[in-house]
């Protein structure tokens, strides 16, 4: 290999993390389409390139909060569920687990943030978490305004309340109590027209008290977060983008024709600037230097029946509140009985997950920091666009925040918390319209998609579909009431590349070894030219993984599959030059598999066994561009494993057989 040549740096050691759903539901394909596949891919590449000893994989069901709880009530009114909260949740879990294991997503643990040995940890991870931000002096308690429903007699929180977002561009008719179904942070006085769900009435404004982390403090710090996260390869535009949206100063968008309305009142805001009331242009701008004079504002002008919106800002992050079904809160200055706020400690879900993990391994307690907090290590976090205001925006200072007050830094010391990297995706559309299991439009389960396709041929699809660069429709032709019936099936396109292409190439291979071999694999020089071409394919295929443009990693794969069918093709009738063509198809069939591993991987661990070789050896990136003979013990007598008739390494699914 040209020593010249610049590849991306990996880290030592790597956790992976796939952003955790809900307990209150199975896995529609979203959940595994849009997330899921593509953490899996990464994972078993870094398993493959830095080795698996230096790789975690986790994730979990996320088993708190009101959609949880709002999901059994119903289960149980609705449907005569008989179990507790826990057996609803576990069953559910167990589901997620199931589906995740037929499509070959290969966590190394997953866990649930309520339920069994992974509940002790994240409770103990959450005591320590909470009670470090109180140490450090970045926690306040505040008295809050929370939504109460009279006829039921009870606080609402989160998906109990329904109503408008309010903040300015937003068109979310889905605004919980204090974060719209879009990520935005209000709040809950702001929320527009909120209902509560479990009663249709409009709830009542009662004073609370609980723990907020002081957010607004890290605005300076964000953005040269933000400012330095635009500088590298490997995070995508929509995280900084969507991150810069969240920093803006306190203001609020008052419409035209309010104008004489609010400079009746204006005398009694607090102190604020206007933009130019001369040239309004739909709405005019009130800005202010905080957030509480900005909050104060608020129901001045809804007295006044002035109606507004809130531009995005930092808002106090609150980490508590009173919903019976969450984790337990450390008691601090005698504020006793609170729970966590599900988005908070599900931001620490995963560090609780990778210590439980290790004490299943029994291994030493302290084990997860050499992950977590090192210099060495790198925490990717794999993750839906609507998620980036908490992975971003608040996980970051949270991560900050765990550093003191004195030395705070956008880039840790060793050994302590590491700032992580955040790969998130558009949204994958379904038949060109966004899917939601709350939302009009219902999206299939991932389970059920198996009735149509194998996991490997999904796997290929869904990699291919470029969500790292918009929001790309999911076009299922079996379930597609407008497709032809002659049309080919846009699914199977990715593949085929494999069911068809690969697969012909390689049974070609080990049937040609078996006639003219003997059933050895033929030993020779692999001519230059072909290794030169795995060359430029390995090291394309590294620095698209490294970007995470998975898109272009198949069509690495794509291009360097097909054009090692046509050399087969064009060669492989020539029996006087058999030999040396073998020997060259060979070669390509192990870069090929190599490469392919993570996204298809029973299909190329199939054909390592063929070929007879170690498997950790065969898919180590330590032997990338190293011949199959360097990896067997005799070189010159090198047994396959005997291909019978019509054997596949790839396959279609049975419904595909006409």
């Amino acid at each position: 290999m040209n020593p010249y040549i610049k590849r991306p740096s990996f880290p030592k050691r790597a956790i992976i993390t796939g952003g955790m759903p809900y307990g209150n539901k199975t896995l529609h394909f979203g959940h595994v389409g849009g997330m899921y596949v593509h953490a899996d891919v990464y994972a078993r590449f870094l398993r493959d390139r830095i080795g698996k000893e230096n790789v975690v994989f986790v994730s979990g069901t996320d088993c708190y909060g009101s959609p949880i709880a709002e999901g059994y009530r119903k289960k149980v009114e609705n449907e005569g569920f008989k179990g507790t909260i826990e057996d609803y949740v576990m069953e559910n879990h167990n589901a997620q687990l199931k589906t995740l294991n037929d499509y070959g997503i290969s966590l190394d643990i997953f866990g649930a943030s309520g339920l069994e040995d992974t509940k002790d940890v994240h409770q103990e991870e959450t005591n320590e978490f909470i009670t470090n931000l109180y140490r450090n002096g970045w926690l306040e308690k505040l008295v809050t305004k929370q939504f109460y429903d009279t006829k039921c007699k009870c606080f609402l929180n989160g998906r109990q309340v329904i109503g408008k977002c309010p903040v300015v561009g937003c068109q979310s008719e889905k605004g919980y109590a204090d974060e719209c179904d879009l990520g935005h942070q209000y709040m809950p006085e702001e929320l527009i027209d909120p209902k509560s769900t479990l009663s249709g009435d409009t709830p009542e404004m009662r004073d609370v008290t609980n723990w907020y982390f002081k957010l607004t403090e890290f605005n300076p710090l964000l953005k040269r977060y933000v400012a330095d996260i635009k500088t590298k390869e490997n995070v995508r535009r929509v995280v900084a983008e969507t991150m810069e949206e969240s920093l803006g100063e306190p203001v609020i968008y008052i419409q035209e024709k309010f104008l004489n309305d609010y400079k009746e009142i204006e005398h009694k805001l607090p102190p604020h600037t206007n933009s130019d009331l001369e040239n309004i242009k739909g709405s005019f701008i009130v800005s202010f230097d905080k957030l509480s004079d900005r909050e104060l504002a608020c129901p001045i002008l809804s007295e006044a029946y002035i109606r507004y919106r809130t531009g995005k800002t930092l808002v106090p992050l609150r980490l508590t509140g009173n919903i019976e079904w969450g984790v337990k809160a450390p008691s601090l200055e005698g504020e006793k009985d609170l729970t966590v706020w599900v988005w908070p400690e599900s931001l620490w879900a995963p560090i609780s997950f990778t210590r439980a993990y290790f004490k299943r391994k029994g291994e030493s307690e302290d084990r997860w920091k050499d992950f977590w907090c090192s210099k060495d290590a790198e925490v990717f976090q794999f993750i839906g666009q609507d998620n980036i205001y908490f992975y971003g925006v608040a996980q970051m200072p949270l991560w900050m925040a765990q550093q003191g007050k004195d030395n705070l830094t956008i880039h840790p010391e060793d050994g302590q918390l590491q700032l992580t990297t955040l790969v998130a995706n558009h949204h994958i559309l379904f038949l060109d319209k966004k899917a939601s299991s709350s939302g009009a439009v219902k999206p299939p389960m991932a389970a059920d998609l198996l009735d149509y396709y194998t996991a490997e041929q999904l796997r290929a699809h869904f990699i291919s579909l470029a969500l790292g660069n918009k929001s790309v429709s999911f076009m299922p032709q079996p379930l597609n009431p407008d497709a032809k019936e002659n049309e080919p099936d846009p699914v199977l396109a990715q593949g085929n590349l494999y069911t068809n292409v690969l697969n012909r190439m390689i049974r070609g291979c080990f049937y040609s070894a078996q006639k003219y071999f003997n059933g050895y694999l033929p030993y020779g020089e692999v001519s230059a030219n072909v290794k030169e071409q795995a060359e430029r394919a390995i090291l394309n295929y590294e620095k698209h993984m490294y970007k995470f443009e998975l898109h272009q990693v198949y069509n690495d794969l794509d291009s360097y599959i097909r054009n090692a069918s046509k050399f087969w093709s064009k060669n492989s009738g020539n029996e006087e030059t058999i030999k040396q063509t073998l020997v060259d198809a060979f070669y390509m069939i192990k870069v090929a598999t190599v490469l392919s591993h993570p996204v298809v991987p029973k299909g190329c661990e199939k054909t390592c066994e063929y070929l007879n070789v170690d498997k950790d050896k065969f898919f180590s990136w330590d032997y990338i561009f190293d011949d199959i003979y360097d990896l067997v013990d005799d070189k010159e007598n090198h047994k396959l494993v005997e291909l019978k008739e019509k054997e596949d390494f790839y396959v279609k699914h049975p419904s595909q057989f006409k």
